[in-house]
């Protein structure tokens, strides 16, 4: 077998050449998961592994994510590789783009590699527009498959969820506390299985917890996109329909909340009060410190690779929905409601 190249592996693998040569001579200073990507590019290139690394991998696992702009996609990708590494099987991952290569497009690549399973994170399954019949066509080729965040009625495989309804009902349960009657929800398009979800989990917690009619509680609900920008235009008009609190569907759209709290010559919190979701790298660093639903990240990768082994195996598992409970994690973006509104 060839003598792998430096510059294909590390092409492949997205770090340097030095940093291939470190792991192919097992010199120090490379962190786990750089080794893993270097190991997994030779392992999908073809060549053999040096001896001395020569823990041969049981097989190939595919790995599809969204865009890794939202910093929890990235944490979610690394805790799979290494949960599905420390089971002996080597993680292809595959980012999507919106001018990349399509979810079905990777899947076919996938295919042809031969891996043992896929684990899909927020992928097509999370759109209820999207015909589900992709998805019951791999789980009859009897390739083994996890679905992560989103649900597809009627496709027999795993899924696991963050169980978004209970997320809205802390969250306003937190800022009703606080003394707040007027509570927007920010969210992404209302295509998405968790966008629906988290818009019916807002709706009964403001009944819940304030009496809020459902045709009230609706106005309070502006969709956007999922972004800082979509987080900034939901922002501006909640704060014009008198909220004194935003939820958002994503960390990155409460920062945007913030800034156009700010650009509209209030403060946070005490002109509005913002909650995220996600708990991403650095919510604890922001200013203020962003008060967030914390997804249970570590949680939901283990369960989906113990899952997708189980498949694997040939073991019976039950091919439903499970679904994770967030947590809420208050800093620093929410407070008292405005005296004068409360």
């Amino acid at each position: 077998m060839p003598k792998p190249r430096l510059t294909e592996v590390a092409d492949f693998a997205g770090v340097s050449e030095a940093t291939v040569s470190r792991v192919l001579n097992e010199r120090p200073g490379v962190a786990d998961v750089t080794k893993q990507q270097v190991l997994t590019a030779l392992d999908v290139l073809g060549y053999e592994r040096p001896s001395k690394l020569r823990s041969r991998s049981a097989g190939l696992v595919g790995l599809i994510v969204p865009e890794l702009d939202n910093p929890i996609f990235p944490v979610m990708a690394q805790v799979l590789q290494i949960a599905l590494a420390q089971n002996g099987y080597t993680a292809v991952l595959c980012t999507q783009t919106p001018d990349s290569i399509g979810e079905d497009d990777y899947v076919g690549m996938l295919s042809e590699l031969g891996v043992s399973g896929i684990v899909f994170v927020s992928g097509l399954h999370a759109d209820a527009t999207v015909d589900p019949e992709r998805y019951r066509a791999l789980v009859r080729t009897r390739l083994p498959i996890v679905l992560v965040n989103g649900f597809t009625d009627g496709v027999r495989a795993p899924f696991l969820s963050t169980d978004d309804r209970a997320a809205m009902d802390v969250a306003v349960q937190h800022l009703v506390a606080l003394g707040h009657r007027h509570i927007g929800l920010a969210t992404g398009p209302d295509r998405f299985v968790p966008v629906r979800r988290k818009r019916e989990g807002f709706l009964a917690a403001m009944d819940k917890h304030l009496g809020t009619d459902v045709h009230v509680a609706t106005k309070l609900i502006e969709v956007t996109i999922f972004s800082q920008q979509g987080g900034y235009a939901a922002a501006e008009a909640l704060l014009g329909r008198g909220a004194t609190a935003i939820v958002c569907g994503s960390d990155l759209m409460a920062l945007g909340a913030v800034r156009a709290v700010r650009a509209l010559g209030g403060t946070v919190p005490g002109t509005c009060s913002v909650i995220g979701f996600d708990d991403s790298t650095l919510m604890n660093f922001t200013e203020p410190p962003l008060t967030t639903l914390r997804q249970p990240v570590q949680e939901l990768a283990l369960a989906a690779v113990r899952a997708l082994l189980e498949e694997i195996n040939g073991d019976e598992i039950p091919r439903s929905e499970f679904l994770f409970a967030p947590e809420l994690i208050v800093r620093g973006s929410t407070g008292s409601a405005p005296t004068l509104i409360r």
